[in-house]
């Protein structure tokens, strides 16, 4: 099991003030998180060839997956639909609160 020294470090470098029944709760929590890794690096993974995406292999089968990449309207049609539709507005500016003061 991880040390309470271990959870208090760890609890100062993420500047996290912890309670001692919080320390014990994340000796209990870090300790299991740790152990699954542990059981996860007995894994045999030598035949798994590696991936840079999840989803290569579906792409490899099927290669129309992705929709033809093309204009729906007119910008300037979006544009002045937007502005119509907001609730406060001058000329082609849309009126918001102001955010800084």
């Amino acid at each position: 099991m991880i040390s309470k020294q271990d959870v208090q470090h760890i609890a100062k470098l993420a500047r996290l003030g912890l309670k001692e029944t919080e320390i014990k709760k994340f000796q209990k929590d870090l300790s299991s998180i740790l152990d699954y890794f542990n059981s996860l690096k007995k894994v045999d993974v030598s035949n798994v060839e590696p991936t840079f995406h999840p989803v290569e292999h579906y792409f490899k089968q099927r290669l129309d997956v992705m929709r033809q990449d093309r204009a729906e309207s007119q910008p300037e049609q979006v544009v002045d639909k937007l502005i119509a539709a907001a609730p406060d507005k001058k000329e082609r500016h849309i009126k918001v609160k102001a955010v800084f003061k």
